[in-house]
């Protein structure tokens, strides 16, 4: 068994070592060998045998046996050398757009611009090259640059580098480079930060492709290759897969850096609707609360400032406010209030001029909302603090004296944006050492929870909190109000909330006198 009984003139082309009485195992390639035992086996068992496929030369053959009476078996090769190529071809073309679906899929994942330059370097690594190293336009004096070697680490820096320390790189990020172009950089001439310090070996070839972005250029990707994987059968893919992987690459650097730039300016302008941080201002201590009314939502309509006067002597006009709506449509009409109520502070010291103004000036077909209001002008008076008290539509503050008794302020009035005269009415208040005045939107008074579930939480539940308050201090007061009506909605829906507290120290500074 698997001696050469016989050949044709075809087969002693293809196979020139064998002839007749030589092994098959020193005449045929070991495919050929391996499936000739497998039939043997099969014919003495009269079981059936498969085709069998392999390489001859630079030739893909498939064999196929014939059983002979007398127990031996004949083989028929057919060159097969095209169908091997073409479903070669195939698989590479299905393993090719795998790669590129799961690239695809990793870099739209994530929305964070270092994250997507460090993924894109180690895909590339991974896939085109034996390093990648991929460049961002600059940001401000820093170059945007990651990294990735053999070893699958890819690391991200703000460099202070020059683009034009790399030929074709500072013409890529400024988009003069024509996208899809590939453009062959010598080695020799990259600097030192090219190249990734797990990369071992000298590098054999350099390329340079560009990262088209969304308008403007994302970045650029640069390939470095040590001629390691030259000849192996998984041999990197050609410059046209390397083309199309960066242009999906692209397309995720420019959305991951869109949504980091609109992302600051959000911030940026949320920062600027945040009511601000309050502490003591001329002798009288202030604190506020405010909590907007989704989980995700920074600002809503409620609001409240603190302006203090120029001088110690000088009134300190306080503003908490509650503008119709939610979300950040009502804090857009929050931000043209604050900014209104700024400029038009030289006149509070007359609260109902300075509530018709703001009224006017809401008063546009463009906006349909209102707001309501509650000023305070507060001054120290010794050991004693005054407030002229202004409501606009909005519930009236309420006063915890050091008794414990909660009062109401009598004032009352019109909401403003809504009509086209508006009225008032100034209530005098005097707090005494440790007194409170406690002003709320009613996001307090209308929080819906409890034990139910539906019920709101009302100004007597806020009265009886507040009277267990008595003496205590402003930013505990506040945070002590706020605590007890996220205890009662209970993780229910709630509208914006607003708490701030105006307070009279408990003791007067050394340098204070008697109230004249």
């Amino acid at each position: 068994m698997g001696v050469v009984t016989s050949l044709n003139p075809a087969a002693a082309v293809l196979l020139p070592r064998a002839e007749t009485g030589v092994p098959l195992r020193d005449a045929a390639p070991s495919w050929l060998v391996k499936a000739h035992e497998r039939a043997c086996r099969a014919a003495s068992s009269q079981g059936s045998v498969a085709t069998s496929c392999g390489p001859v030369g630079d030739r893909w053959f498939r064999a196929h046996p014939v059983f002979a009476p007398d127990g031996g078996v004949g083989w028929w090769l057919l060159d097969d050398t095209a169908r091997h190529a073409a479903e070669r071809r195939l698989a590479e073309e299905r393993r090719l757009a795998g790669v590129l679906a799961e690239a695809s899929g990793a870099l739209l994942a994530t929305l964070n611009p270092e994250r997507c330059l460090e993924l894109t370097a180690r895909l590339a690594a991974e896939h085109l090259a034996d390093a990648a190293v991929v460049v961002a336009p600059a940001l401000g004096r820093g170059l945007p640059v990651a990294r990735c070697g053999p070893d699958g680490v890819a690391t991200h820096q703000l460099l202070r580098a020059e683009p034009a320390a790399v030929p074709g790189l500072e013409e890529a990020l400024l988009g003069r480079l024509p996208s899809p172009a590939t453009v062959t950089v010598d080695p020799a001439l990259l600097p030192d930060w090219a190249f990734p310090e797990s990369l071992t070996g000298p590098v054999t070839r350099a390329s340079l492709t560009p990262l088209p972005g969304q308008g403007m250029p994302a970045g650029a990707l640069l390939l470095l290759d040590t001629g390691a994987s030259d000849g192996a059968d998984d041999a990197r893919p050609g410059p046209g897969f390397a083309r199309l992987f960066a242009s999906r690459a692209g397309a995720a650097l420019s959305a991951a850096r869109l949504h980091a730039d609109q992302a600051a300016i959000t911030a940026t302008l949320m920062r600027g609707l945040l009511p601000p941080g309050l502490s003591a201002v001329h002798g009288v201590e202030y604190a506020g609360v405010y909590r907007a009314s989704g989980a995700s939502e920074w600002v809503g309509g409620d609001f409240y400032d603190v302006h203090p006067g120029s001088g110690s002597g000088d009134e300190t006009l306080v503003v908490l406010g509650d503008v119709c709506g939610k979300g950040l449509e009502a804090a857009v009409l929050t931000g043209k209030i604050r900014n209104t109520l700024q400029a038009l502070l030289p006149l509070a010291d007359d609260h109902q001029r300075l509530l018709g103004l703001l009224n006017g000036a809401l008063l546009t077909p463009a906006n349909p909302r209102f707001a309501t209001l509650a000023l305070a002008s507060v001054v120290r008076d010794g050991p004693l603090v005054r407030l002229r008290v202004t409501s606009a539509g909005h519930p009236p503050p309420l006063v915890v004296r050091r008794s414990g008794a909660v009062e109401e302020a009598p004032t009352r009035g019109t909401l403003v944006g809504a009509f086209h005269e508006i009225s008032s009415t100034t209530a005098e208040v005097v707090l005494e050492p440790g007194e409170t005045c406690v002003f709320f939107t009613d996001g307090v008074t209308e929080a819906r929870g409890g034990p139910l579930g539906n019920e709101m939480f009302g100004q007597r539940r806020l009265e009886a909190a507040l009277a267990e308050c008595a003496g205590m201090p402003v930013d505990a007061l506040a945070d002590h109000v706020h605590m007890l009506v996220a205890d009662w909605l209970s993780g229910n829906d709630h509208d914006d909330i607003a708490v701030v507290a105006v307070g009279a120290p408990h003791r007067s500074s050394p340098q204070e006198g008697p109230s004249a």
